[in-house]
């Protein structure tokens, strides 16, 4: 009887755990409206900000959706060209999302029930008027560059077989649209694929975060924020005893680092259902979002690339900058300006919080500007832009890394333990479909490659690294 007791719990025991494994995908709902706002924001941008034929914009930046709705020749999609938007979805398609393109912004992502009519509610920005002209100015300030011979301790064969290396891929889902190399201060290659030049605006996707960390760090610099103080976040949802909230004991480092222990939320197949999926491709609040996750682990303790981890820092930065107004122009004023980055927009979302984690578009000109700034150890025309300590911090190992190769610093990638062919010292921005800058002190170089990779993907940054080097004697 006691083995007939302990058989009949036992079936119930394995009958409880299969039905509490779910086969229904409950959120499909939302992927399905996610697809359609990759899809306008992607075809947004790339009719409007990179300025590229619908063609090319089917051919290439979609080619990431594997099968987008419709075709060159129609679908359920709609393109105002007069008002700079997109629409896809509807009937069986799903819902329709739309995006506009915004001055100084590039495309914002509206919500399911937001029509063309709300364009006019959502945010620009307008710099103001410059009387500098890159075209009549030099490089690294502006776009004129000298035609000199290679220095002398550059190999040409070797630079223009690197250079071959990152066009010419076996894989024909690794998209290389451009290679810039910078070697001391000054362009010694540059090169694009058919319908791409300089001037040609690319999403940076998660290069963006590195982009973020310079300017947290200005505001660290500056004693407006502190790496190891709590973030002073008004955590949601707003409950009773909010100083109780074990969320207020994140700090800046945690989540620069990728370790604050919040919930995970843009990994383990939910990257396009939920997170800050919403805000990228749907419409909502990417500061709300941010600050509802809850505490799963200490912080510190356990690194996981979260998008919304950046986002907490942005709002940080937000908060300590006081005002909407100089939010609004703090990119530009504490960076763009000052190193020539003209070409750079910072996307919002359509409450005007940047999207920091992701959303930037920009040439492969500017982001080899930026890296530049990093590879001079944060001075710029002789002004110091950066502390040489928050270089040191984002190149620093994350602690929680430790155990896996410390491969991550401060939003920024590096080169992990299992590497031996590249130098130690190099560092690098990453961003989805191919998007890197990769600075190596040791050499004095800034390697900039831009793609727009699709499928697996797989381009290996410290691959073309080794392959570059090869041209420096």
């Amino acid at each position: 009887m006691r083995k007939l007791f302990l058989l009949l719990a036992l079936l119930i025991a394995c009958t409880s755990q299969a039905e509490q494994t779910d086969q229904f995908d409950y959120f499909e709902a939302n992927r399905l409206m996610i697809r359609n706002g990759v899809q306008a924001v992607l075809m947004c941008n790339g009719l409007f900000t990179s300025e590229r034929s619908l063609e090319q914009v089917f051919e290439q930046e979609l080619a990431y959706l594997g099968e987008p709705l419709g075709s060159v020749e129609g679908g359920d999609y709609r393109i105002d060209r007069q008002l700079k938007a997109v629409a896809i979805g509807g009937n069986e398609s799903g819902p329709v999302v739309r995006a506009a393109f915004r001055d100084g912004i590039g495309c914002i992502v509206m919500a399911p029930d937001q029509t063309f009519d709300d364009i006019d509610s959502l945010p620009v920005l307008e710099p103001p008027l410059s009387d500098d002209d890159p075209a009549s100015l030099p490089w690294p300030c502006g776009d004129v560059v000298a035609d000199e011979a290679l220095p002398v301790d550059v190999d040409a064969n070797a630079l223009a077989a690197a250079s071959d290396w990152a066009f010419d891929r076996e894989s024909p889902e690794q998209v290389t649209l451009s290679l810039l190399v910078v070697h001391k201060g000054q362009i010694i290659h540059e090169r694009y694929a058919d319908g791409v030049d300089m001037t040609t605006r690319t999403r940076t996707w998660s290069t963006a975060k590195s982009i973020a960390a310079t300017l947290i760090g200005r505001l660290v610099d500056d004693g407006r924020l502190a790496l190891d103080e709590p973030l002073g976040i008004d955590w949601l949802p707003v409950l009773e005893s909010p100083e109780t909230d074990p969320r207020n004991a994140i700090t800046l480092r945690h989540v620069m680092n990728m370790s604050s222990g919040l919930y995970p939320v843009d990994s383990n197949g939910m990257e396009y259902a939920t997170g800050s999926g919403l805000a990228y491709w749907a419409g909502a609040s990417s500061v709300a979002g941010a600050r509802r996750r809850g505490l799963v682990r200490e912080p510190g303790t356990f690194w996981d690339y979260e998008n919304y981890d950046t986002l907490l820092a942005v709002y940080a930065m937000k908060r300590a900058l006081g005002d909407a107004g100089t939010y609004a122009e703090f990119p530009r004023t504490a960076l763009f300006d000052r190193i020539g980055m003209r070409n750079t927009l910072p996307s919002t979302d359509r409450f005007g919080d940047f999207i920091f984690s992701s959303q930037v578009y920009t040439n492969a000109r500017d982001l080899a500007r930026f890296g530049l700034l990093y590879l001079q150890d944060g001075l710029w025309d002789g002004e110091r832009l950066i502390s040489e300590d928050w270089i040191d911090f984002v190149r620093t190992p994350a602690p929680a890394t430790a155990h896996r190769g410390n491969f991550y610093g401060g939003q920024f990638w590096l080169v992990p333990d299992d590497r031996e062919d590249v130098p130690k010292s190099a560092y690098s921005t990453a961003g989805n479909r191919g998007q890197y800058v990769v600075i190596v002190p040791s050499h004095d170089l800034v390697i900039v490659r831009r793609g727009l990779d699709y499928g697996k993907q797989g381009f290996d940054r410290w691959d073309l690294t080794r392959e570059v080097i090869k041209a420096i004697n």
